[in-house]
């Protein structure tokens, strides 16, 4: 048999494609764990569009985030972002950055539920607070105490942040091992095995 009658040669990529069907991975979590990062490297190894929630309602509502916050405020802004990423979720699989808040809302985690797998990037206080502080855009941040805001939105966030799918630790390491071991735990999640091959007792236990 010539190499060109051999089968492709499947990947792990292409078996969570396969997986997934119409339905898309959303990045939930909060400001500065690297979302928007992450979901562009990982929607590149998985040939899928990336879409950034944040940008998305910017273009529709002709204001940056910060100027729908501060001229309609935090509710106006958040059933914008409802509306938009209902939208983006019915547009068929694409790789979903989501803005801090927006899983906690019901309705979209329901619809997020339906029609996505969600992965959180859970990262510690002090890692989002040194990425945070880099920049100036962050509405939620402009108090007198930015790092007791980080903090009461941790404590209020994580626990629903940890109703989704899979959970990634992010933290201060090259952004590819991140998006190689997301790549790997979606395998697993989605097709009920490992791609390293662990030892059978582990992989049992993953199945």
């Amino acid at each position: 048999m010539s190499d060109a009658a051999l089968p492709a040669q499947a990947s792990p990529e292409a078996d969570i494609l396969s997986a997934l069907g119409i339905r898309s991975i959303v990045l939930v979590g909060m400001m500065g764990v690297g979302k928007s990062t992450i979901g562009r490297r990982m929607a590149a190894r998985l040939k899928l569009p990336f879409v950034d929630a944040d940008t998305e309602i910017e273009a529709a509502a002709g204001m940056t985030i910060p100027e729908i916050f501060e001229r309609h405020g935090e509710p106006h802004f958040r059933d914008g972002e409802a509306r938009v990423i209902a939208r983006l979720l019915d547009g068929g699989p694409v790789v979903l950055a989501t803005g801090g808040g927006a899983f906690m809302r019901e309705d979209t985690r329901s619809r997020i539920a339906a029609k996505a797998i969600s992965i959180w990037l859970k990262a510690d206080h002090d890692v989002i607070m040194r990425r945070v502080r880099r920049r100036a855009d962050r509405p939620l941040l402009q108090t007198a105490d930015p790092e007791g805001t980080v903090t009461r939105l941790l404590t209020e966030r994580e626990p629903v942040y940890s109703r989704a799918d899979i959970t990634i630790a992010s933290r201060d390491v090259p952004h590819d091992r991140i998006v190689d071991e997301t790549i790997e735990t979606l395998y697993a999640h989605l097709c009920g095995e490992s791609t390293s091959q662990p030892p059978a007792d582990v992989a049992s236990a993953v199945r």
